[in-house]
């Protein structure tokens, strides 16, 4: 099958298997080029793709420990490919395999007691316990034990915000205006997107015995410059994240000797920042600044520093909330103030040269294993993949 990129609203509808195996190479031939002595075993919940992806990566190929992933991705079927997810999850797999380390997959809802249970089994028959547990879920609704379903949403709190945004294909300059959420809203957007769920891995992994007494867990989230806050930081999902805050300071409370952190990553293309109205166009203007200015990153550069500066450095640098920062380099106030004047120069006209638009397909496109250079997308490929040890 000659597969081709079909992209609807913010997601690509198709992956290339070869293209994504080709991305992962390349993340793990850099995690190779940055080891550092840290986990043995990990599990990464939200492991097939952006952030988690990457994390898991950095602990298989900097670390070169055993990996458990839990994933929520589809194989092909029929004339469908698979998610890129699976994709990238096969291709770990296998990469793995060809270095002689252990790598398991789980794929289902990991939010739901039978993923949990499923993780605990594999963990207890194959690596006895794990030292590192990254929580990196970005899910749009969650399923409680009753059956009921919480979505989340991506609004304001109080008050509608106006702001200019990017129409990606038109590579055009919009307004839209983001309206506030109910309380209800905002309550189920906690439940999807903050801190509980994490909060019962680590309760259900620590009463089976199956974390290290020297265990870290993180969990990821975003700041961002005031101009997204009120979508963002201020609004629905900065709601979700205060509450993912809290709950790492409640893991530390009830598991003395674990150690629980929120990083706060950089702003980046991943499926979840394309949902997000008014962050792709500041993320394009972002990428044009730092990339002028030699400091941009992807999401491996991001997480190698998490392992490599932050989690398993003589001497781990905090905000003053105790959180880690790795968005340090994107709120250096040279870059704002860079980011703030090109803002303040946006019209149809300039957007092109205030805006790394490119840069941001480019990035886009690679998410689901296109324009990756040294593929040959015009030939036939399989599209039925296996992971080996899913379960």
């Amino acid at each position: 099958m000659i597969i081709e990129p079909k992209i609807r609203g913010f997601i690509c509808t198709t992956a290339h298997p070869e293209g994504c195996l080709e991305n992962v190479k390349r993340q793990a031939e850099y995690a190779k080029s940055h080891p550092v002595k840290g986990a043995r075993k990990a599990l990464v919940i939200g492991a097939s793709a952006g952030y988690g992806l990457a994390t898991r990566i950095c602990a298989a190929f900097s670390c070169k420990a055993d990996t458990l992933g839990v994933i929520f991705d589809k194989p092909a079927s029929g004339g469908r490919t698979a998610s890129a997810g699976w994709y990238n999850t096969a291709a770990l797999e296998r990469l793995a395999a060809e270095e002689g380390l252990y790598a398991a997959t789980i794929n289902g809802d990991a939010f739901s007691k039978e993923v949990k249970e499923g993780a605990i089994a594999r963990i207890r028959r194959d690596l006895g316990q794990v030292d590192l547990v990254i929580y990196s879920l970005a899910a749009p609704r969650r399923t409680l034990p009753d059956g009921t379903v919480r979505s989340s949403v991506l609004k304001t709190v109080g008050a509608p915000y106006t702001e200019r945004t990017i129409d990606l294909k038109k590579r055009e300059l919009a307004e839209v205006t983001i309206p506030p959420a109910s309380e209800e809203e905002i309550a189920a957007t906690v439940e999807v997107m903050g801190g509980e769920d994490w909060e019962d891995w680590i309760e259900a992994l620590a009463a089976a015995g199956v974390l290290t007494k020297d265990a870290v867990t993180a969990a990821y989230s975003y700041i961002g410059p005031e101009r997204t806050h009120p979508i963002y930081l201020d609004g629905s999902i900065g709601r979700a994240k205060e509450d993912l805050y809290q709950a790492s300071r409640r893991i530390e409370e009830k598991h003395p000797g674990l150690r629980a952190f929120i990083s706060v990553n950089k702003a980046l293309v991943t499926q979840s920042s394309s949902a997000i109205p008014i962050v792709p166009l500041y993320i394009s203007i972002l990428y044009k600044v730092m990339k002028e200015m030699g400091l941009h990153e992807g999401c491996i550069e991001q997480m190698s520093r998490l392992f490599c500066d932050r989690l398993y450095a003589d001497n781990l640098p905090l905000d003053n909330r105790g959180m880690i920062r790795l968005d340090d380099w994107e709120m250096r106030p040279e870059v704002q103030a860079k980011v703030d004047a090109a803002w303040k120069r946006l019209a149809d006209g300039s957007l092109e040269e205030l805006a790394d638009i490119d840069g941001y397909w480019e990035d886009f496109y690679q998410m689901f294993g296109f324009h990756l250079p040294g593929v040959d997308y015009g030939k036939d490929v399989e599209t039925e993949v296996e992971i080996p040890s899913i379960g």
